[in-house]
């Protein structure tokens, strides 16, 4: 029998709410260690640059598989059980990644630190379960935001720590914030009986069925998968461009670029704002304009700092809002059910980042930069043209 739920420990205060950013942050950033350290690995390693881009869609594609087996046991056992013990085993291949001792077994321990490194995902829907009607996009936004931060923080501390004791210190030093992060999460997290009880192959096969029952679920899959494309695309892409003449930077200096879309991550964090007051689809169409803008501008960037600097900026503010936007949208549909439609919308995403991550590399390799902003630009009419289909029916949540 589960224990009585004591009303006052199950609120997002904003202490709550913090801590589930910052942890969800710290968590995420383990699958892009590597982005801005592929060369360092590379020559490291002794394996190709092309080769090296593979760490980057093995992670995503253990990410995607994490997600799809872990994240729905949120709906069926205690959370304050299920995240420090998913972040301890995250902590296990993390030092598996630290002592890799060739190139294969990195790959292997990388696509295993992507399938443990999942609890970021299993606090987003816990942190909409946690709030009131009023404030969900909020703390729903403030949330996210922070995991997206840290997925932009990650790039620059990996620099700064690869320059200064070498790559295999970031995977050790990432352990140990894991392992702290466990003990904090298991004081911190409320203990609350299970929202549904289903045998775990029933578990996982009801995520399929919400994403066939639910329209809205579908076309907004499509939205976040095509987002997330883009986005590792632009990223992955932006390591080789900037590592290569005629900018030629060293790896601290392409980590502290990702400061740039700090900036863009902390003004998305305002979109769950917006969501409470009813402009999430409005604010989701103008993402994608903004965002078809920024592969633009990134078009210029070949040569030029300033307008690949921008282009991040504006990139990340797009897309990070329209991620947002998204992910409250689709916990709307379903309280009882919140874990497993996050599964859906971030298994998509990481499949959509994966292709994109191996799409960089092919475009980086047979048209250079221009190639990459060109697909970026055609992924944000893409999804502008879904968005504008959708906008009058399938994205409208039903009534009641």
């Amino acid at each position: 029998m589960s224990e009585p739920v004591d009303q006052r420990t199950t609120t997002m205060t904003r202490g709550r709410t913090f801590l589930f950013a910052v942890a969800g942050g710290a968590a995420v950033g383990n699958l892009y260690w590597a982005q801005p350290l592929l060369d360092f690995i590379a020559g490291d390693l002794r394996a190709s640059t092309a080769d090296a881009g593979w760490l980057v869609t093995a992670t995503q594609i253990g990410y995607a598989v994490g997600i799809l087996l872990v994240v729905p046991l949120g709906d069926v056992v205690d959370r304050r059980r299920l995240v420090p013990l998913v972040l301890l085993c995250s902590a296990v291949a993390l030092v598996a990644c630290a002592l890799a001792p060739s190139f294969p077994a990195l790959l292997a321990a990388i696509t295993l630190l992507g399938l443990t490194t999942v609890s970021g995902q299993v606090l987003v829907p816990l942190a909409g379960d946690l709030a009131d009607d009023d404030s969900r996009g909020r703390v729903v936004g403030t949330v996210v935001s922070g995991i997206l931060t840290g997925i932009l923080v990650s790039r620059t501390l990996a620099g700064l720590v690869a320059e200064v004791a070498g790559w295999r210190a970031v995977y050790l030093l990432a352990a140990v914030v894991a392992v702290v992060f466990a003990a904090v999460l298991r004081r911190a997290i409320p203990s609350l009986p299970p929202k549904t009880r289903l045998r775990y192959p029933a578990l996982i096969a009801s995520v399929g069925a919400v994403v066939r029952r639910e329209r809205l679920v579908r076309w907004t899959l499509a939205l976040g998968a095509t987002q997330f494309a883009a986005f590792t695309m632009f990223w992955t892409a932006l390591t080789f461009l900037l590592s290569a003449p005629p900018f030629s930077y060293p790896v601290a200096v392409i980590g502290l670029v990702g400061l740039v879309g700090l900036a863009g991550a902390l003004a998305a964090q305002r979109a769950g704002r917006l969501h409470d007051r009813g402009w999430s689809l409005p604010a989701t169409g103008a993402g994608w304009v903004l965002a078809l803008a920024a592969f633009a501008v990134a078009g210029f960037g070949r040569h030029s700092i300033v307008a690949v600097l921008v282009a991040v900026l504006l990139l990340d503010i797009a897309l990070q809002g329209v991620g947002i936007f998204n992910q409250t949208r689709l916990f709307a549909v379903s309280a009882e059910a919140r874990s497993r439609l996050n599964t859906a919308y971030v298994t998509g995403n990481f499949l959509g980042g994966a292709v994109g991550s191996a799409a960089a590399a092919v475009l980086w390799s047979h048209g250079g930069w221009v190639a990459v902003t060109v697909a970026g630009a055609v992924l944000s009419a893409f999804a502008l043209a879904v968005w504008a289909l959708g906008r009058r029916g399938a994205l409208v949540p039903r009534a009641g």
